[in-house]
């Protein structure tokens, strides 16, 4: 054992001073203490020697081991600093060559619609208020007057975080809130982000953004309510556009309708935006329904109110003609760079 020993250590001496690169001495690493490597093949064959000599070649072993590890690693610091020379030499920078050019950063054209919208509401007399994206149940569903076997408090359409714990499906959540802590009149707005569980397709996402708005006080008719979705619309698209409004059913609304507007990018001809039918549904609105105000601690014989949620990707769809939800979500810079700030 002597001998392999002393023949191991003559031959690693030879082959380490042949080292010029670090992959080499890493290779030389792996092949002399690696697990089928020599070191390891003597440290099994001590159990055949006896055991008035074990001790003393087993110290032997121990040596050449701490031998082979102490050259490799000095070597790897002389191999290192004379490579990181050639690397530095290879990487000088001509500082006369002109720098990459840089891009200013810009808001989402989805956040410069929303802003727009909330800049106009304001301007109309609303308020801004902001609810949580996790939400309760009850005031997700239940205060709006969903029944528990409606098909929206399924998990195909909404996702549950614990049983009574969830995602919130729409920013009416906020409204609850709102009629808690104040009395009428109640002009208010609730922008923000909204989740559905439901199939990515060109007009429709597992989350989008929503602009919630509900006016409550005595004598609100529906009146009022399309004279602000007519104003509205009219000031964010910079003309008279044209709306239809559609009897729709909305636990919280009685009646419900929905608000469609004519396409703006077949001009109601018929394109892959608006389904070919001309009209595109950005909106669901209607009277505030009695149980909703009740449920809010207002009393419903005396007031009255309505609400509407706008999805805004719709509205940045008319605006733009962007034909596809999924874009605004790909963060390709390509179509984002076509939209400056607002």
């Amino acid at each position: 054992m002597q001998q392999t020993i002393d023949s191991l250590r003559n031959q690693f001496l030879d082959e380490i001073s042949q080292a010029t690169t670090s992959q080499f001495l890493d290779d030389l690493k792996v092949q002399y203490l690696g697990r089928k490597g020599p070191i390891q093949e003597l440290m099994k064959s001590l159990k055949d020697v006896s055991s008035e000599e074990r001790p003393e070649y087993g110290k032997l072993i121990n040596d050449l081991k701490v031998l082979i590890t102490e050259h490799i690693e000095s070597k790897r610091e002389d191999l290192f600093s004379a490579e990181e020379s050639v690397r530095l030499k290879d990487e000088v920078l001509d500082v006369t060559e002109p720098g990459r050019r840089r891009f200013s950063g810009r808001k989402h054209v989805v956040l410069q619609v929303l802003d727009e919208v909330i800049d106009i509401l304001v301007g109309m007399g609303f308020s801004v208020q902001y609810g949580p994206d996790i939400e309760t149940d009850w005031y997700n569903f239940e205060s709006l007057n969903f029944p528990e076997d409606h098909p929206a408090r399924d998990m195909q359409d909404t996702f549950y975080i614990e049983e009574n714990i969830l995602l919130r499906t729409h920013t009416s959540n906020v409204q609850t809130r709102i009629m808690e802590s104040s009395r009428p009149p109640i002009r208010v707005i609730a922008p923000g982000k909204v989740y559905r569980n439901e199939e990515i397709t060109a007009r429709s996402h597992v989350f989008f953004h929503q602009i919630e708005g509900f006016y409550i006080d005595t004598h609100v008719t529906f009146a009022d309510l399309l004279a602000t979705m007519d104003e509205l619309l009219s000031k964010l698209f910079k003309k008279k556009v044209e709306t239809r409004y559609r009897p729709s059913y909305f636990p919280f609304v009685e009646p419900g309708l929905e608000v469609d507007v004519r396409c703006l990018s077949c001009n109601g001809g018929g394109c892959a935006i608006c389904k070919h039918t001309g009209w595109l549904e950005v909106a669901g609105a209607g009277m505030i329904h009695p149980e909703v105000l009740k449920n809010g601690d207002i009393d419903p014989e005396v007031y009255s109110g309505y609400a509407w949620g706008f999805g805004i990707e719709r509205l940045v769809m008319l605006l733009h003609g962007v034909n596809d939800i999924r874009y605004f979500t790909e963060n390709d810079v390509r179509l984002l760079s076509q939209f400056s700030a607002m």
